[in-house]
């Protein structure tokens, strides 16, 4: 007997979950018959507030070290090198497995890869504040990236597959706004737990930069809890296997770029780093086409070429690129030169980047009504203020250099960071846009692999330009030619945004 099927265009709510519902229509009796197919997840509140405690950690880790490092250094004489590799471990390990991180999920299931990676992340975390010298710690701190990478695409992922409409919007607000406060957040939790040293009396003089690891145990235990009762389980509904030749070449192609740009200035630039620089261009090529054919043949591979056929993503990435190496430059540079050349402690430091934290927070809040309104020109305008802060800033250190204080840098951080709230929220919302629900995955862990190592080339090159006309010209000179390089960032993001889809979806 034929039957006819028809689809039902509604979908109702049981349980939290949201199920499709399909008539099916017998000729014989005319009777419709409801079946019912595997219900679709949905992230209520409390799921979507459990995943961005996942988002936040792994950022407030890559910056709240930034203050730590003199204590660091100071308690288990490290050296620069040593340093060094405290954070470029974490964001080479961070960098290089995020977008296996969003395959794995895709496979094995979000919320599963998501407990894992909390799990691990919390243990991690102990081990780093519990490392009796500076090797132990990093090692620990690159075994702390990656299970920061193996959390953080699932975040992404599990909003692209639990939410629709104004709802996801709303979500990816939320996102871009917790990725860039927490940024800013770390460095101020990192320098209040440096000076307050709240477990002095377990951990002696060392608590300090101990503690902002171990804030992270408690924290990571909390969102354990609140994911299993909260987070919906979803994967691709056509997984595909690890793409293993992408994913060495991609770790390659990370490497040979991040490691001697991090390391070179502090090691003295020996002859290894300007080989794995000379060897990037030919491991970046190499990925390209051995991705490039895999997707020819109709396989998935690690980074599908034809995702990047997507205006929205593909123009959207081409921001995140220089809007994340300026960011990544400044926090660093800010930190030391803080620190290091007005003499601030570290809890000064941390605190006088609150106003830009709390600019960010206003503008991300606001911008999904502007978004609305004004649709990617928000973008524009973002870059416009914030290069409006920047020169503010750089004018403020020229004059008032090295009598300042939290009041006399207010105005630059505050502008800045309501530029850049304006701006990160919406371009990660713009990113993945158009990213089918399959490849949600892929699709964040593209981006958020493009975020971490922008981030993680911004420390390298600014951090590296800061430090080497400092030690000739000195701090406020080496500030403001940092500040100057940034401001031809924001600039390249404010012209590259004219390009973007006018409408936000």
């Amino acid at each position: 007997m034929k039957r006819l099927w028809y689809q039902a265009g509604y979908r109702s709510r049981v349980g939290g979950v949201s199920e499709s519902s399909v008539l099916t229509k017998t000729s014989a009796t005319g009777t419709p018959v409801a079946r019912h197919d595997h219900p679709a997840p949905v992230l209520g509140g409390l799921g979507l507030f459990t995943v961005l405690i996942g988002a936040a950690l792994p950022l407030v880790d890559f910056f709240i070290v930034n203050v730590a490092l003199p204590t660091i250094d100071h308690d288990l004489a490290a050296g620069p090198a040593l340093l060094e590799l405290v954070v470029a471990g974490y964001g080479l390990a961070y960098a290089v497995l995020l977008v296996l991180g969003g395959r794995l999920g895709d496979m094995a299931g979000r919320r599963r890869l998501f407990l894992v990676g909390m799990a691990a992340f919390g243990l991690t975390s102990l081990a780093c504040g519990l490392a009796p010298d500076a090797w132990t710690l990093v090692g620990a701190r690159v075994a702390q990236g990656a299970a920061a990478a193996l959390m953080l695409p699932q975040v992404l992922a599990t909003i692209q597959a639990s939410t629709a409409g104004p709802r996801r919007a709303r979500a990816m607000s939320l996102y871009g706004a917790t990725a860039g406060l927490s940024m800013v957040a770390g460095q101020i939790l990192g320098g209040v737990l440096v000076s307050a040293a709240p477990l002095s009396s377990v951990l002696g003089e060392s608590a300090g930069w101990r503690s902002v690891f171990l804030v992270n145990v408690p924290v990571a235990v909390v969102g354990l809890v609140l994911a299993v009762r909260s987070v919906p389980e979803s994967r691709s509904d056509r997984p595909a296997p690890v793409d293993v030749p992408g994913t060495l070449l991609l770790a390659l192609s990370l490497v040979t770029l991040l490691a001697p740009l991090t390391e070179g200035r502090a090691a003295g630039w020996p002859l290894w780093t300007w080989v794995s620089l000379g060897l990037f261009p030919f491991t970046a090529v190499a990925f390209y086409r051995v991705e490039r054919r895999a997707d020819a043949r109709g396989r998935v591979p690690l980074v599908p070429p034809s995702l990047l056929r997507l205006e929205s993503l593909r123009r959207g990435l081409v921001l995140v690129v220089p809007f994340s190496v300026g960011f990544g430059g400044f926090m660093f540079v800010i930190a030391v030169a803080l620190q290091q050349g007005l003499e601030m402690g570290p809890a000064a430091a941390g605190l006088s980047l609150a106003p830009m934290a709390a600019a960010f927070f206003a503008a991300s809040l606001a911008g999904p009504r502007l978004v609305r309104r004004f649709g990617s020109r928000v973008v524009t305008a973002g870059g416009v203020i914030q290069g409006v802060g920047v020169v503010v800033l750089a004018l403020t250190v020229w004059h008032g250099w090295p009598d300042l204080g939290l009041l006399g840098l207010l105005p630059g951080f505050a502008v800045a960071g309501l530029g850049q709230g304006l701006q990160l929220p919406v371009l990660m919302r713009i990113v993945l846009s158009d990213v089918p629900a399959e490849r949600a995955g892929v699709g964040g862990g593209v981006m958020t692999t493009t975020q971490q190592a922008s981030l993680a080339l911004g420390v390298a090159t600014l951090g590296t330009l800061f430090l080497s006309v400092a030690s000739g010209a000195g701090m406020r000179d080496a500030l403001i030619v940092t500040l100057l390089v940034q401001l031809a960032a924001v600039v390249l993001t404010t012209l590259l945004s004219l390009r973007l889809p006018r409408t936000v979806r």
